[in-house]
């Protein structure tokens, strides 16, 4: 007689716990997280790569139209403060710096202690002597090239109102635009864009001012309805000299326009009140 047990299959209380696998699954991530997440990565890239602006006024007719909205790159002239949501103080100074070219359009902070973005044009760089002279710009003692080319027209809207009733047109069929006199102006390097000149100003006489080192002469296209280094800086009313620190970014991209006269309520005027043939242009 054999006394050797027989062999039985274990029962289920006897098999051993199957072994862990060998990655865990990834524990789905609660709404708060995935908030802090989104917002984090939406600060990263307005604070490093583009960030949206908006155009509330007519100091940069007829490049940019009140109503406009653009995206700035942030990279062109480095990163300061200024560069992030808040203009939280994270960076002591700028880093990887680099000077805007002449006719640049830039987004800055002005005057000091005012936290208010603007945009201008990049006209003096360090060293250059910039005056007014009879409405022509002189840099460096020389006539900046000014030749008048057609009107610049554009409608009466919500975002837009004629600057004096001078230049009120009616057309055809019974609507108002603004016909304002316009000059194609070309800096030293070839680079051309058009300014408004609505006649004989206050600033269109200057005297000469040699910008310092670490700061721009910015200048509105528009002329005479533009509060820009031609005025001393002060809240509300000019920029000074702009600190290049003080820069946020270069206009890149149109990226919407609307003349103001969409309705919440009447979605069919979200459409008729967008300026399509600007939408998509590039500076």
């Amino acid at each position: 007689m054999n006394d050797t047990p027989e062999a039985s299959s274990p029962t289920p209380a006897d098999q051993a716990p199957p072994a862990p696998s060998a990655k865990k699954e990834k524990k789905e991530d609660s709404f708060p997280v995935f908030l802090i997440k989104l917002v984090l990565v939406v600060a990263i890239f307005r604070s490093f790569i583009f960030s949206p602006f908006n155009i509330p006024s007519e100091s940069m007719l007829p490049r940019l139209e009140n109503g406009d909205y653009l995206l700035a790159a942030k990279w062109p002239y480095g990163y300061s403060s200024y560069s992030l949501p808040f203009s939280a103080p994270l960076l002591p100074k700028r880093i990887f710096a680099r000077q805007p070219e002449r006719g640049d359009i830039a987004i800055f902070k002005a005057p000091p202690g005012n936290d208010v973005d603007y945009i201008k044009r990049v006209i003096g760089l360090p060293g250059d002597t910039v005056q007014m002279i009879d409405g022509v710009l002189h840099l460096n003692g020389t006539a900046v090239p000014k030749v008048k080319v057609e009107d610049f027209v554009i409608p009466v809207s919500p975002n837009t109102d004629c600057i004096s009733p001078e230049f009120v047109v009616t057309e055809a069929d019974g609507s108002q635009t603004c016909h304002y006199p316009q000059f194609r102006e070309t800096l030293p390097g070839g680079k051309s864009y058009n300014v408004l000149d609505l006649g004989q100003r206050d600033a269109d006489n200057t005297v000469p001012v040699v910008v310092p080192e670490g700061h721009l002469f910015m200048m509105g296209d528009n002329r005479d309805n533009s509060m820009d280094s031609r005025f001393p800086a002060m809240e509300g009313g000019g920029i000074g000299l702009v600190p290049q620190e003080n820069l946020v970014g270069r206009a890149t991209i149109m990226m919407w326009s609307t003349d103001g006269s969409a309705n919440w309520f009447l979605p069919w005027t979200w459409f008729t009140a967008a300026r399509w043939n600007r939408i998509g242009g590039t500076f």
